[in-house]
């Protein structure tokens, strides 16, 4: 079916989307609407971010649901208020012309009690984010006894930040019987759990494969050393005289030394990050959606649900962990069938993972040279120009002063004239690059020079590098501080459920989160300093496997790392109670969790 009209849809439906623009389904809207709209069996359903996927699963819902009927019908999750938000907005523009019906967005950060007197007024769809609707339905102001769909969107994106546990709860309180639409962009393990736990004999669909790419992005990669990494990133946006993307850093820290940088630097910037309240949050996108920033500096966290379709550049400052994030981030641009550039900015260490990430997301990266400064200076010269030539005289006025503007030129030629505007707009980037080095050569010297010391290098040389290296570990960690959780590999603990339980129970912080170790019985972990009360109140929440969750301080990591180090500082406590069991009873002997240890331990 190549249009709407032949699908199926109401008329009221078709003029609402008409008006809006849509012309033909994408290729997700192709494979979900008939499938919905003929079939009410669950569907698992793959697309990038950008696609079209809202109109998938809310036009088919829109078209069957019965708004003269009371109950909430149908519930739709996604991982972020601004996501959320976004989808009511569009399924209202899709409702417009049908009678009576009514949708509510639900989300934390806003003031419950109004969320819940539009719930008491009555509505047909509910768009939540996981931890409200949970709120909401413990409160019993939230009944989803009658739901006949149940929409999980982005189900990677809320399931990588933790909300496994809320949406089993939230799962419970609805029917048997019900149509279930899961819609993502990957596939990860949690999510196949989930699948098969909550969705019977699913069809599944694809718009590209599930660890796949948005084709409208061209994945390209500087080679650069890391100490060059900001200088290459500035070469990245000098280079694009009309680049309005987003950058995207791994820590709160990183994002905001990287904005404040690029504001120094004359740029239309700002950060997203967790530091920030959620009016601070929202007046930033939206400043960037009305594109009075040209770029932002964020974090992964901070920007999930950021819904703009014309960015021409996401910059990886550095690479992801997960290859299902960098797949997220790259689907920022090249939406709505406009290309887009992901560029990341890479190490010769970083480089080498990049053939294990082709293979997963189907895509080739091309290396590209860091651009020089000669090469940025008549890039932006001819941008320049463009935009004088292109600029409309707005009126007449300039008319009146134009014998004053001839006499003050007269003395001067015309080539004098347009060298001195050119100049007086372009003199900042000839001064900044008139002596720039090749970065280039740069990074290939210095990573011949590092192979010459390793080859070279005899124990001295080691010993010294080793102890600069100590020296930056050091520095580090004395920004973390160090905790003991009483989960380990035996209890089927990992880093990536620790950070799933953080992100699920620190009340939107998100400090960062440095080393981790994860020993048989028990655990470490660093954590930003500042926020031991607000992490020992989550662990309050927090429970695994059936048994309560322990936190504490720990004594600042030993020289080395392991369990084997660790064991040697056993007997040194300050008493015989295990901190980890303070609150359930006191111990002769101490235990490291609740396996036991029957020897003391110093935390």
């Amino acid at each position: 079916m190549s249009t709407f009209k032949e699908m199926g849809l109401k008329s009221e439906i078709l003029s609402a989307i008409t008006d809006l623009g849509y012309e033909k389904p994408t290729p997700i809207q192709q494979l979900a609407l008939p499938k919905v709209l003929e079939s009410k069996q669950d569907l698992i359903a793959f697309a990038q971010t950008g696609t079209g996927k809202t109109a998938a699963f809310s036009l088919p819902i829109l078209n069957q649901i019965d708004s003269q009927k009371e109950g909430i019908k149908c519930i739709i999750l996604s991982p972020t208020r601004e996501l959320g938000l976004q989808i009511a907005e569009d399924i209202k523009s899709y409702s417009k012309n049908l009678t009576g019906f009514k949708v509510v967005a639900v989300y934390g950060g806003a003031d419950i009690m109004t969320q819940i007197k539009k719930l008491e007024r009555g509505c047909d769809i509910v768009v939540g984010t996981p931890g409200r609707t949970l709120d909401l339905i413990k409160r019993n102001r939230l009944n989803l006894e009658g739901v006949q769909y149940l929409v999980l969107d982005e189900a990677d994106e809320m399931l990588s930040m933790g909300f496994a546990e809320d949406l089993d709860a939230i799962l419970a309180n609805t029917p048997q019987e019900k149509q279930t639409l899961l819609f993502s962009a990957t596939m990860p393990p949690d999510m196949v759990k989930l699948s098969k736990k909550y969705m019977t004999d699913p069809i599944e669909i694809s718009a590209g494969s599930k660890q796949e790419a948005n084709t409208n992005v061209t994945h390209q990669y500087y080679k650069i050393n890391s100490r060059d990494r900001y200088p290459s990133l500035k070469r990245a946006v000098d280079i694009a005289p009309d680049i309005y993307g987003i950058i995207f850093c791994r820590t709160r820290a990183e994002t905001k030394e990287v904005a404040e940088r690029l504001a120094e630097d004359g740029y239309n910037t700002d950060a997203l990050h967790g530091d920030l309240s959620q009016a601070q949050r929202d007046y930033v996108m939206n400043r960037f959606r009305n594109r009075q920033l040209q770029l932002l500096v964020a974090t992964d966290v901070a920007a999930r649900g950021l819904d703009v379709n014309e960015l021409t550049h996401v910059i990886n400052f550095k690479l992801p962990d997960e290859d299902a994030v960098y797949v997220h981030r790259s689907g920022r641009t090249g939406r709505a069938a406009n290309m887009g550039i992901s560029l990341s900015l890479l190490t010769a260490k970083e480089e080498s993972r990049l053939r294990y990430l082709e293979k997963k997301i189907g895509r080739k990266f091309e290396k590209v040279s860091i651009p020089n400064g000669q090469e940025i200076c008549e890039k932006q010269l001819f941008s320049l120009i463009d935009n004088i030539k292109e600029t409309e005289i707005a009126n007449s006025h300039i008319d009146s002063f134009l014998p004053q503007i001839f006499d003050m030129f007269k003395d001067m030629t015309k080539e004098e004239v347009l060298k001195k505007i050119v100049s007086t707009e372009f003199n900042r980037f000839l001064d900044y690059y008139r002596d720039a080095p090749d970065l280039n050569k740069t990074s290939d010297k210095r990573e011949r020079e590092r192979k010459n010391d390793r080859n070279n290098s005899n124990d001295d040389d080691r010993g010294e590098r080793r102890g600069r290296r100590e020296k930056r570990e050091h520095k580090t960690a004395a920004n973390m501080t160090r905790y003991f959780i009483n989960q380990g590999k035996k209890d089927g603990f990992s880093p990536k459920l620790l950070m799933g339980m953080i992100n699920s129970h620190m009340g939107g912080l998100s400090p960062e989160i440095g080393q981790i170790e994860i020993m048989k019985m028990f655990s470490f972990f660093e954590m930003e300093t500042g926020h031991t009360s607000d992490l020992q109140r989550a662990a309050k929440q927090m429970e695994f496997n059936g048994r309560e969750v322990a936190i504490e301080e720990s004594s600042p990591r030993p020289e080395g790392n392991g369990e084997q180090k660790d064991n040697r500082n056993r007997g040194r406590g300050r008493g015989s109670e295990s901190r980890g069991d303070r609150g359930r009873g006191r111990r002769k002997e101490s235990s490291a969790g609740s396996h036991g240890s029957k020897r003391r331990r110093r935390y």
